[in-house]
This record gives C-alpha cells, structure tokens and sequence, in this order.
C-alpha cells in the first residue's frame, strides 16, 4: 500500500497552489513559514552566526583556522551521538541511555584491540554489534511492552555503565598504541586538498540536482515551486559557501576524516529521511501513530529500526571518542554527554514532540554547543558559565518549538 500524498510529500493536498514566483506571495509565504516555525535551518544557523561574531569580538582566535579545525574535531563524536537522537526524537521518543551505549562501545574497543589481541577492525565490528543489540532490545521494549522510551533508556543508562565498568576490570582503563591505525586516523586523519574539494564539488552537484528533480517533480504535481533563479542562487550560495569554508581549514590542518564522516553519515541519514520510504514513514510516525498505521506504514519496524540505529551511531561515537583519546576510562560516555547529544539535537531543530526535524539539527546543534564551550574556554570561563549559557539556549529553542507546534495545530 503506497502512502498518500499529504504522508509522502509533507504538504497538504487539493491541487495547485499559488504560485511563490511573485514577490507578494513569496513575502506572505514567508510570513506564514515564521509564524509556523517552518522556516527549517535558516534560524539555526544565522544563531550559529550570531554566536560566532560575539565570540570572534571578544576574542580575535576564535574564527582563527586552528580553533576551528580543533571545534570540528571536538564534533564528530558527539555529533554521531546527536544524528542518532535526532532519529528517536523524530518518532517521538527519547534515548537517555546514548552516552553510556558510547562509553561501552569505546570500552569493548580498548579491551578487545589491547588486552585480548583482537585486530582493531574486529574490535570496532564488535563495537558496533554491541549498540545494535541494545537498540533491538529497545526496540521490543517499545514495541513489544509498549513500556516509556524515557523509563526503559533511563534504566539501560545504569545497567550500560555498569557493563562499561565490568569490561574495563579493576584498572578502570587501557590506553591504545599510538601506532594503532584507529588513533591515527582520528588525532591526525585530514583529508588531502584534492580529496576535500573533489568531495565538496560533488557534495553541490547532488544537493543541486536534488534540488532541481524537487522542484520539477513538484511542478508536474501542481504544487507550489520556487522561482528557478531562486533555486539556483540558492545552490550557488551554498556551492560558494562549502568552498570557502573548505579553503579556508586547508590553510590549517584542513579537513578531518572524523568529521568528514559525521558529515557523510547526516548526508546519508537526510537522503534516508526525505528519499525513501522508510524515512517518510518516520515521520509520519511521529507525526500521528494513528494515522501513519491507517496509511499503512509498519509502525513496529519503524521504531525498532529507529532505536537500532540510535545505538549503533552512539557505539559509532564510542570508536571516534576512544580513537581520540587514544584510551577508555570509566570516564568515556559519562558525565552530561547524554545530555549534551539531546540537547544539540533539540537545538539544531529536532521537535520534542516528534515528526518534525532533519538530519541536518545535529550538525547545526553540535556546532553551537561546541562554539559556545570552545568560546568560553577562550574567555576562560569555567564550566558554570557553559552549563547556564548552554541551558539557556536550549530553553530557548524548546520555548520555539512549543510555540510553532501550537501555532500549526491552530
């Protein structure tokens, strides 16, 4: 049974709408995208924007090539642990167990690649299996039990920081060689110029021509598009954009290989979201359980597969985490990591409320949080000033998104 039209496309049916070509309607739809709060990223990152031109005055290093090679590197981990809430939360449920699913999955890498001589990519797979059993056994608690995502991750929580302390033994930690492929690759992996900017040409070509095979496909449906120069300048911006933020790491260290794979798995998971089949169903899960099931969307599926990977991109976060650190310790995954994962998600954009929110809120999360902690730390500020600024902004953003959802169901 194929979805209708209003699940898989998102928009209301009923035939041609206006066309935004005139300036009026693009202005009015503008102003009914503002009061919606469906205005998607722009919001997030002219925050992001902000931020960095207060930091940047109050401090001439911060925008300097170096600190933001170090911000991208200090994302990658978090971010994946971010990506993978971002997919609970768009179903409607919580994960609060993200951080201690890191810590064990960095703990099982150490241990198995050190102490019991496993090569470093089985003790990686095993890593990774590791959070996919735990997403599965979530997947049937909610499913299965129908028990509260915060309830049974609240407890998973524990009974993982548990697990992560047995594995660790009576030392508490294990560092890994420096020689070790692993370490190497995410303390010092760049990727070269030719590799970065071949990636970025490729990055804007696809997104373009998603872009315009939208537009058309729109068209031919009678809905509301674009201008064609708008879509165009649009890519170009975004082409330019990418370049200079390129060029501009290359005069440092460049490019990280950690983070160019938290950038490669948001492409991959919004191309999930918005092309397939699957994705749609995701969201019209959180949109309306009810409703997603009448369309016929496998709601069971779609919530295990949702927690499975929220597991498996938290024990990802745990590899990146205990390859930067080159060591697990009791540590690794504790403290408010859990906390800051949801938090980046929620900020980037993600609803609390469920169906609303893109792969792309856990980049822009993560970047503000790692702009404001690396902006403090500059101002030598301590943690106080990070934790309050950090649940400000958040409170912030959670304040919008109850406001714009109450706002739509009017």
């Amino acid at each position: 049974m194929s979805l209708p039209v209003s699940v898989q496309t998102g928009v209301q049916t009923g035939g041609a709408g206006p066309d935004t070509s005139s300036p009026r309607e693009a202005v009015r739809g503008i102003g009914q995208r503002l009061r919606t709060g469906e205005l998607g990223s722009l919001p997030i990152i002219g925050a992001l924007l902000v931020i960095w031109v207060v930091f940047q005055s109050l401090n001439p290093h911060f925008l300097s090539s170096d600190n933001l090679v170090n911000l991208t590197m200090q994302s990658a981990s978090t971010g994946v642990l971010a990506l993978g809430v971002v997919l609970v939360l768009l179903v409607g449920h919580i994960d609060l167990s993200v951080g201690s699913v890191c810590g064990l999955s960095a703990a099982v890498v150490a241990v198995g690649s050190v102490q019991l001589g496993w090569p470093v990519a089985v003790a990686v797979l095993a890593a990774l299996v590791v959070g996919a059993v735990v997403g599965l056994l979530y997947g049937i608690l909610a499913t299965r039990l129908r028990l509260p995502s915060f309830v049974f991750t609240l407890a998973g929580l524990l009974v993982i920081a548990g697990l992560q302390l047995k594995v660790l033994g009576t030392t508490g930690s294990v560092n890994l060689p420096f020689e070790s492929w692993l370490v190497r690759t995410v303390q010092q992996g760049f990727l070269p110029p030719a590799v970065a900017y071949g990636l970025t040409v490729a990055v804007v070509i696809a997104y373009g021509g998603a872009l315009v095979a939208e537009r058309a496909r729109r068209e031919r449906a009678g809905l509301p598009v674009s201008p064609l120069v708008a879509v165009v300048t649009r890519i170009a911006l975004i082409g330019v954009a990418l370049v200079a933020a390129v060029a501009y790491l290359q005069t440092n260290r460049g490019l990280g290989v950690a983070f160019a794979l938290f950038l490669g798995l948001v492409a991959v998971v919004d191309i999930l979201l918005r092309r397939t089949r699957w994705g749609r169903g995701v969201h019209a899960v959180g949109g309306s359980v009810e409703s997603a099931r009448r369309a016929g969307v496998p709601v069971r599926r779609t919530y295990l597969s949702v927690f499975v990977a929220c597991s498996t991109l938290a024990a990802l976060g745990g590899v990146l985490a205990v390859g930067r650190l080159s060591a697990a310790n009791q540590g690794t995954g504790g403290g408010d990591l859990y906390l800051t994962a949801i938090a980046a998600a929620v900020i980037g954009g993600t609803s609390l409320f469920g169906g609303r929110g893109t792969a792309w809120s856990a980049l822009w999360g993560v970047l503000i949080i790692h702009s404001i902690n690396s902006g403090l730390t500059l101002l030598n500020m301590g943690a106080s000033e990070r934790y309050v600024i950090t649940g400000l902004v958040l409170a912030l953003a959670v304040t919008i998104d109850t406001l714009a959802r109450r706002n739509r169901t009017a």
